[in-house]
């Protein structure tokens, strides 16, 4: 979320902003004229309680003097009661005023390229030799299913389309790559490794941005608490500091989650109907840092490195895209893609995003620090990325290590936890 006042102050600034994101303004019209009346009806408010407190004192003066103040009474109730009922609808324009300041995107920060959809987004540097097959590749579904290891049909009965089951070695991969995301974050990057609840209220929801925006989007319990499934670990583990104030000396803080997800694919209807690329429900190994404002830039950076060290050791040709304005997430500031190859596809997929959101989602989550010898407080910098999505790397994995006689070579970094080099008809 933005600063209110900044808003207010920097109109021109928002619209800007607006525009490069290739968004309506309405969303800003609409806020302002909310925020104009709220301002407004403060004001008369203001005035009125002015007003009683004036007619209060000279009550209180009548009273010693032992005149009659029942006039003057009559006056301050009935202000009393003007000033009831416009608290009531002050109340109720702050609440329509937070709720479309709520709709409004972050700014997106000097660096990133303009662009109104993915083709404005800039390659900024590519890793590894994509392979060379004396054969035809085949998708990772096919090869998944001629294995043994992928089982949509199966999966389709109990659950519905976008869901798999992973048998056998096919699961045992899922596993390995797990261990071996969260071994690399934890030992070699120094992240702390969580496991969050799958199940969140609201406020997390609203709090990292996927709500109200996204609702759609999402999936929810139909009980009276109000649940939602998360759609990454960046929900729970950004919420841990929810509401709270913390020390200079704490910061930055590093953590790491593996968590199931879950996403209902509105808006991508028709698309990826088949394989592992976009799943109801899938595993994921996320990346949150909390940080000092000064430092969030570099810590981006980091962060991206962080997530592309995976991708190294297992041996996976990849590219790195800074998203363009158009194409960026609602909270983020600046964006930076990971995308794998697939050779069957001819063409690179995205396996991550890695993300600085500068305070917005700190001022939504309330997530402040004190800097030593400091006055008053701060909001801190947030940024999550995936460490990866691990659905997405079993597919390149089964696409990029693809054999002629239908098997698939384990990377080297997996062998330890699969227990094998390769997985065979």
């Amino acid at each position: 979320m933005l600063d209110i006042r900044f808003v207010r102050e920097h109109t021109d600034k928002i619209f800007d902003a607006l525009g490069k994101r290739a968004q309506k303004t309405d969303i800003l019209d609409k806020f302002l004229e909310i925020e104009n009346k709220r301002r407004e009806l403060l004001k008369f408010v203001e005035e009125l309680r002015q007003q009683r407190n004036s007619l209060s004192q000279d009550i209180g003066r009548l009273k010693k003097q032992g005149g009659d103040a029942s006039a003057i009474m009559s006056e301050a109730k009935s202000v009393s009661d003007q000033i009831t009922t416009k608290e009531e609808t002050l109340r109720e324009l702050e609440t329509g005023a937070l709720q479309e300041l709520l709709l409004i995107p972050n700014i997106p920060h000097e660096s990133v390229p303009h662009g109104k959809d993915e083709t404005g987004n800039v390659e900024v540097r590519t890793w590894g030799e994509k392979p060379q097959f004396t054969f035809e590749p085949r998708n990772h579904w096919d090869i998944g299913e001629s294995l043994g290891i992928l089982d949509f049909e199966r999966a389709g009965k109990i659950a519905g389309a976008r869901f798999a089951i992973l048998k056998g070695a096919g699961a045992k991969l899922e596993r390995a790559l797990i261990n071996f995301m969260l071994n690399l974050h934890t030992k070699d990057h120094g992240y702390t490794e969580i496991f969050p609840p799958i199940l969140v209220n609201r406020q997390s929801m609203t709090g990292t941005g996927q709500l109200p925006k996204f609702e759609e989007d999402l999936f929810k319990l139909a009980d009276e608490r109000g649940f939602y499934l998360i759609p990454t670990a960046e929900v729970p583990v950004t919420n841990i500091h929810r509401e709270e104030i913390l020390d200079e000396d704490a910061l930055p803080i590093f953590y790491t989650a593996y968590t199931p997800c879950f996403r209902r694919e509105a808006g991508s209807y028709g698309k990826d109907t088949r394989g592992l690329i976009r799943q109801h429900q899938f595993n994921k190994v996320e990346l949150v840092k909390f940080v000092k404002p000064e430092d969030s830039y570099n810590e981006l950076e980091a962060l991206t490195g962080n997530a592309e060290e995976v991708l190294k050791r297992l041996g996976l040709p990849y590219r790195v895209v800074s998203l363009c304005t158009g194409d960026m997430g609602f909270s983020s500031a600046k964006t930076y893609d990971l995308e794998v190859w697939f050779p069957a596809q001819g063409k690179y997929r995205e396996i991550s995003s890695c993300s600085n959101f500068e305070d917005f989602q700190a001022r939504r989550a309330s997530i402040r620090f004190k800097r030593k010898g400091g006055k008053g407080t701060e909001f801190v910098h947030t940024l999550n990325g995936s460490g990866l999505a691990v659905g997405r790397t079993f597919a390149a994995i089964l696409e990029n290590f693809q054999q002629e006689d239908g098997s698939v070579i384990i990377p080297d970094a997996l062998r330890h936890f699969v227990g094998t080099d390769k997985i065979v008809l």
